[in-house]
């Protein structure tokens, strides 16, 4: 097995903030907006929490490039800080930062609080940080209670809104892992979508054993559907599941046979001639590149 090489050192580097190029121009005014103000207030409060991504050192200047973090950079020297956190890149292109990174999902923002709080911090605090009401700090706390670890795990790169796993903590483990992959799956983790999962989900494999109140404008009878048609979903799902790897791979194999075939001159000439409309086919699967398509 080959060795995975990593985009950044894994250790941190405390960086003079002087010594730290921005790589781009930040928009004018941006002082102003309620994104600054907001990561200012965070910083002022409990200091820098994510830190900034940076080019290994420049050793003829002394100088990193900014490749992530422009807003943070501008409060730390806004506020008179004199060094930052750093995560030094392997490489000095920010495109490519761009790609390895996701931007901060709702389980790790979870994590990020419980731990600001498990250090001393108190809620009141990290929502005048977060410039939001405490209330929302304390459902971002409490976001993972009752949620087993099988469907944390499929929701941890996801952004959502806490009201999800309101929903789906009332399930039992093996029916949040369903619809979870359900959610995942249609790419709708939304509360509405929760909510529908969960009015569809069977007495029995609900924690309190009761069938929550039905939608708003929904009839019984479309509730009976409902569950039906949400139970061969997930039927269809898993089958989908155990096949997916060998149609990516059929795929892959079509795609280079088709493209070795119309690199012939006289093959190409032929269809275009006597089977355009299995030409055009044949194109259309070369320009397939997932099976979402």
């Amino acid at each position: 097995m080959t060795g995975v090489t990593l985009g950044f050192v894994p250790e941190s580097l405390s960086v003079p903030v002087i010594c730290i190029l921005p790589s781009r121009r930040t928009p004018a005014g941006i002082a102003n907006t309620r994104k600054f103000k907001q990561i200012r207030s965070s910083i002022e409060e409990v200091g820098l929490i994510e830190p900034l991504s940076v080019t290994a050192v420049d050793h003829q200047s002394g100088h990193h490039l900014l490749l992530d973090g422009h807003i943070r950079l501008m409060v730390l020297r806004e506020l008179g800080i004199v060094e930052a956190p750093c995560l030094v890149a392997t490489d000095d292109e920010a495109y490519t930062y761009n790609n390895r990174i996701n931007r901060l999902a709702t389980v790790q923002e979870h994590y990020m609080i419980r731990r600001a709080i498990d250090r001393g911090v108190s809620p009141e605090r990290l929502a005048k940080a977060l410039s939001v009401d405490v209330s929302q700090i304390i459902k971002k706390v409490n976001l993972l209670d009752g949620i087993c670890p099988e469907a944390v795990e499929l929701l941890k790169d996801r952004q959502f809104s806490p009201e999800v796993t309101r929903a789906i903590k009332k399930m039992k483990p093996t029916r949040q892992v369903e619809c979870v992959e359900l959610m995942v799956a249609a790419n709708n983790v939304s509360v509405a979508y929760a909510e529908a999962l969960l009015v569809a989900t069977p007495a029995v494999r609900l924690v309190d054993g009761k069938k929550p109140k039905r939608l708003t404008g929904v009839t019984q009878e479309q509730m009976a559907k409902m569950e039906h048609e949400m139970s061969n979903l997930q039927e269809q799902y898993k089958l989908v599941e155990q096949t997916y790897g060998q149609d990516v791979l059929n795929l892959v194999l079509a795609r280079g046979f088709l493209s070795k075939l119309l690199e012939n001159d006289f093959i190409l000439k032929y269809l275009s001639s006597h089977q355009p409309d299995l030409l055009r086919e044949f194109q259309l699967i070369l320009e397939i590149t997932s099976l979402d398509q």
